[in-house]
């Protein structure tokens, strides 16, 4: 199953583990994909001494990962192909104790922390890109507190839980049987929500409190070409971010980044990770922010955990996010029928007429690709006309099974309290307002900027935007904005790039010449 290559690069990749790990495979003699998930674990075991597999009989299909004959709280339910295939190459290394991805020392406590016993369920399709980010989090944490289990579940070859569920979007995390978490996520956010879920046994705090030169908020271009750039002029610098990559880790193909002809978002976030661990730079991921002050003692960021950072300068790099609805009935069924990526919750509308809302670029992309998969795509523009690039709209219009209304404002969505059931929308032209029966919404407006922590500390536009100057300056003395979280037109993952660097140099500028006084 595996090729030749893959195999080298695991022997290499495992050549340095130090405990005995087995896969402990529980099959039913008949199940339609036996064959498929031996052959891959027999696969994957066999480029290690250290890796073996055992095959018990059993219900259905699945494996969990043993560690020295012990459980290490990791199972899977389906066969991790696809996307899904690094999920356990990871669990392997992180049980190890080994992996670029296992958090920080203060993260491991907070998870360490959490009060248990927690049985996680992780809903995924093994074509969607998001899903092993917060597989690979659950695994970490099931790792990390032996009281928490997780367990990776194929929607494919379980559809009948899926049904009974209600679920129609993935990723999907069920917390002892109850809803926790839908779509992308990572490790601080879904750490925030078992932590209200389930609490946590006080943890010390002591050296909560970090002084540096320089505060890079966000691991998106913007952010690490800021970090990297400060770093190169002998700052002190901690980046701060959610995760490393941002938004662009969303990305599929990437084509119009100059000199390289075609990355996707992961190999592009991965080459930022790789380039800022080249520098001095103090890297916090998986931190949320919750406040940014200025005072005569500079500037203090507090990010949840209870971690303090203070700096006399703060670059603010955050990027955008989906812009949502904002009408009755959209954050209730998030979910359970309204979405947000059309290549990761597709599938579950095979054959089933959908709604996309926003004629834009990345709209038109969204209904050409649901096209192939539902019986009917329906695009609502607010605007009196498409704002696509012609070609774009050319081939949706030449689809039999698209149709296409403009001066369409969505007014509500409607459901049954467990999915979507339509769609209200009104015609801008004549008032008239309908009620639209159709099984799922595809939201795709745009990007709001991540800014609303801020908003107290720094000026913004209407829509969001951190207002700056030619040299990427706020309205506050020692706090700047790079990249789509700003003023700065057309968001691109180049221009962003370029902001931070004028955000660095601006803010080595304003020290230089002793604008910004030094760390105390």
């Amino acid at each position: 199953m595996l090729e030749t290559a893959l195999k080298d690069q695991l022997r290499s990749i495992f050549a340095s583990l130090d405990s005995q790990y087995t896969f402990r495979i529980r099959l039913h003699a008949q199940h339609e994909n036996r064959s498929e998930l031996i052959e891959l674990l027999e696969d994957v075991a066999a480029c290690s001494d250290k890796i073996n597999c055992l095959l018990e009989e059993g219900d259905g299909l699945e494996f969990e990962l043993l560690k020295n004959d012990q459980k290490t709280g990791i199972k899977f339910r389906g066969v991790p192909n696809g996307h899904e295939f690094t999920s356990l190459v990871l669990a392997i290394l992180n049980s190890d104790g080994k992996g670029k991805n296992i958090p920080d020392e203060n993260l491991q406590k907070r998870i360490a922390a959490l009060r248990g016993p927690i049985h996680l369920s992780s809903y995924v399709s093994l074509t969607c890109t998001n899903c092993p980010d917060v597989v690979q989090a659950l695994n970490l944490m099931a790792i990390l507190n032996h009281q928490i289990e997780h367990e990776m579940v194929d929607g494919a070859i379980h559809p009948a839980e899926i049904e009974r569920l209600n679920i129609q979007g993935v990723p999907s995390v069920f917390a002892d049987g109850k809803l926790l978490h839908v779509g992308r996520g990572d490790l601080s956010e879904l750490l925030e929500k078992l932590e209200a879920t389930y609490g946590s046994t006080p943890i010390a705090t002591a050296d909560s409190e970090k002084k540096y030169d320089l505060l890079v908020i966000g691991g998106g271009p913007a952010g690490s070409s800021a970090a990297i750039y400060s770093a190169r002029k002998g700052l002190k610098v901690a980046l701060i971010a959610e995760r490393i990559g941002g938004q662009v880790k969303e990305t599929v193909g990437i084509e119009n980044l100059i000199s390289v002809p075609y990355t996707t978002g992961n190999q592009l976030a991965d080459a930022l990770r790789t380039h800022i661990q080249h520098y001095p730079i103090d890297l916090y991921e998986h931190r949320k922010v919750e406040k940014l002050t200025d005072s005569d003692q500079g500037k203090t960021l507090f990010v949840s955990g209870g971690e303090k950072f203070i700096a006399p300068a703060v670059i603010i790099a955050t990027g955008a996010n989906w812009r949502r609805l904002n009408v009755p009935g959209e954050s209730e069924y998030i979910g359970k029928g309204v979405a947000f990526c059309p290549h990761c919750d597709g599938p579950f509308y095979k054959g089933k007429h959908v709604a996309v809302i926003g004629g834009g670029n990345s709209g038109i992309e969204a209904a050409i690709d649901l096209a192939g998969i539902c019986s009917k795509v329906t695009v609502f523009e607010f605007l009196e006309e498409l704002k696509a690039d012609e070609v774009l709209q050319t081939k949706a219009k030449s689809l039999p099974n698209i149709e296409i209304f403009v001066h369409s404002q969505t007014t509500e969505v409607v459901g049954n309290h467990e999915k979507v059931t339509g769609l209200r929308v009104k015609n801008r032209t004549t008032g008239e307002e309908q009620l639209i029966e159709l099984d799922g919404i595809f939201v795709q407006i745009g990007l709001a900027p991540n800014s609303q922590v801020f908003q107290e500390t720094v000026a913004t536009n209407r829509a969001g935007e951190i207002i700056i100057d030619a040299h990427c300056r706020t309205n506050t003395t020692g706090i700047y904005a790079a990249g789509d979280v700003s003023t700065v037109p057309y968001k691109q993952i180049i221009i962003s790039m370029g902001e931070g660097a004028k955000a660095a140099l601006s803010a080595f500028e304003d020290r230089m010449k002793g604008i910004l006084s030094p760390r105390k």
